[in-house]
């Protein structure tokens, strides 16, 4: 049984620090991204950065696809685990009377964060690679902005991502604001990290949508 214990104490230790990890690249994310919408020289400048910097291609975006790939099977293993773990059920369920709704439905807003992610990584990654690896094309460090521009162009994609960042939003804001106490951090400091965490899983998301939404109203005349 305390085998069964430190086998679950570890995963949700894995599964809070790979959380924390993707929240330091949304933080660089959505700032290159705002870039976009008030400075897109400098867009370009720090997406062209990115895309041909040995340290960013090689170490670091590897590391950040561990990182996903590490948070989601987590959450599954978790979320299995949770399940076989429930072998008398409730006489009635009540349901936010037992958890919020955030909080029980975290697997299904992180299967649809993923099948975002999958059409993101389409959209960009891919492309990337293929710009460069497959078709060899020159070095353009101005394209950036006008290839992000034009994604947003198709008003179903735009609707897309703005729900994929809602769901995002309630996904941090239960997985973000509890990632210490899953470490089990309880401290002075708890309170006020749970407060700039809830901030965080709004202002992010939103952040994110506006920046979708911008570019779907305010497109490139050619």
């Amino acid at each position: 049984m305390s085998g069964l214990i430190k086998s679950s104490l570890a995963r949700k230790y894995v599964m809070a620090l790979s959380g924390l990890f993707l929240v330091i690249f949304l933080i660089l994310h959505v700032t290159i991204n705002l870039a976009s919408v008030f400075s897109p020289d400098f867009f370009n400048e720090a997406s062209h950065f990115m895309g041909y910097n040995p340290l960013v291609q090689f170490i670091m975006q590897p590391i950040l696809i561990v990182g996903v790939i590490v948070h989601f099977v987590m959450g599954f293993v978790l979320e299995i685990q949770n399940k076989k773990a429930r072998s008398i059920s409730y006489v009635k369920y009540k349901g936010s009377a037992n958890a919020p709704w955030v909080s029980r439905n975290m697997i299904y807003s992180g299967l649809v964060i993923l099948a975002f992610l999958a059409l993101h990584f389409y959209d960009f990654w891919v492309h990337e690679i293929t710009y460069k690896y497959v078709e060899a094309s020159p070095e353009n460090p101005t394209r950036y902005y006008f290839e992000t521009v034009e994604k947003f162009a198709p008003f179903w994609r735009t609707i897309l991502y703005v729900v994929s960042f809602g769901l995002l939003g309630l996904h941090l804001w239960h997985g973000f604001a509890s990632s210490l106490q899953s470490m089990g951090a309880n401290n002075k400091y708890t309170v006020g990290f749970k407060k700039f965490a809830k901030i965080f899983a709004v202002v992010v998301p939103l952040a994110f949508a506006f920046i979708a939404l911008y570019h779907h109203f305010n497109p490139i005349i050619h």
